[in-house]
């Protein structure tokens, strides 16, 4: 089977990437434009796999689009390319509009082009999987509820409300055209390769260098963590097991506030690397209060028990064994970390795919 992933550089999709690879037959086109986020160092141990191949492409780029689906023939497109920093959708939003509405429309656009061209029997078996965010169902907050497939949408950000639109784009695809479409809606992942914008890699490398931990408001904002590689293998199971229309919600069963989070961090921490920073007695002393950013969502939770009575997926790691296996990478792949602080992945991408220079 040939799986067209877009977004493949970035967290997620490299952990979908590397699943399949490691553990499957399948071809892969990863399709990805490289911004910030994207970083090829996180798939160099399935980069020269003969399965695998790599194309720095604009998922807004219809031209080129139709060019990688006339050659890679793929039985499936796993659509993850997205902007997804909360903080950058409030501060400069043009992007997440580009990328997140615009570009899923040319990419539905150039697969209906696609799978309009393809024989009875490869239409019926095509998938369109569009990974999406539990941030689209808005808040819970004041209420014991979780977020289940029905959950009406009431986004708050300008990135959220971005991801409820492509949501909306791909459901009517598949109403108005027929496009064999599957969604899911995760909670919020943490593990190996995540950007160190983020909650969790942001605190571990800032106490490790002895800089401040920034928690916002007071920290009781509440989410459901879900380890990357739990995530990985649900989305595999969904792209290959799913019904054409479903949705599933994907979670960890893992609600934690913001706050406690930041506490286990510091703790494994004083296990783990007990010679801390110049100055720092207690990791936690590190921890600081900043402002609250605007429309903050208080609580986000998951229901996801469809997804295990439909596909029997269930997460294997818990928050406490997947936090220890998380801040355990960060400590053994200082490398790849490095890389990421000074810029330096982003050279390494242009060393390996732009043309030597005549």
């Amino acid at each position: 089977m040939n799986i067209l992933i877009t977004g493949g550089a970035g967290f997620i999709g490299s952990a979908v990437i590397r699943h399949v690879i490691e553990n499957t037959e399948h071809y892969i086109l990863n399709v990805d434009k490289l911004t910030y986020a994207g970083n090829l160092e996180s798939l160099i141990s399935i980069s020269n796999n003969e399965r695998y191949q790599f194309s720095q492409t604009d998922i807004c780029d219809r031209a080129s689009l139709d060019q990688l689906f006339a050659e890679f023939q793929p039985d499936v497109v796993m659509h993850l390319a997205a902007e997804s920093h909360v903080d950058r959708s409030i501060t400069g939003s043009a992007a997440f509009i580009e990328t997140n509405i615009l570009g899923t429309y040319h990419l539905l656009e150039a697969t209906r082009h696609y799978w309009n061209s393809l024989d009875d029997i490869k239409k019926v078996a095509f998938r369109f999987h569009h990974i999406s965010t539990d941030e689209v169902y808005g808040d819970l907050e004041g209420t014991t509820d979780l977020f289940t497939e029905q959950t009406s949408y009431s986004p708050s950000s300008p990135y959220s409300a971005s991801k409820a639109s492509s949501d909306h784009l791909v459901r009517a695809w598949y109403r108005t055209y027929g496009l064999p479409v599957i969604i899911t809606n995760c909670s919020n992942n943490y593990g190996p390769y995540h950007f160190p914008e983020k909650l969790i890699p942001l605190v571990i490398l800032n106490a490790l260098a002895g800089k401040a931990l920034p928690v916002y408001g007071n920290g009781a904002q509440i989410r459901d963590w879900l380890y990357v590689e739990d995530h990985a293998r649900a989305l595999y199971q969904v792209v290959t097991k799913a019904a054409v229309g479903e949705t599933y919600n994907i979670g960890g069963h893992n609600e934690q506030k913001n706050i406690d989070v930041v506490h286990a961090i510091c703790q494994l921490l004083e296990e783990l690397v007990p010679n801390k920073p110049e100055g720092v007695t207690y990791y936690q002393d590190l921890i600081t209060y900043v402002t609250d950013r605007p429309g903050h969502d208080l609580r986000y939770a998951i229901d996801a028990n469809k997804i295990k009575k439909d596909l029997g997926w269930v997460p294997q790691e818990t928050f406490v064994t997947g936090l220890r296996k998380t801040v355990e990478w960060y400590l053994a792949n200082q490398e790849w970390v490095k890389h990421v602080q000074s810029g330096e992945y982003q050279n390494w991408v242009k060393q390996q795919y732009q043309p030597e220079q005549a």
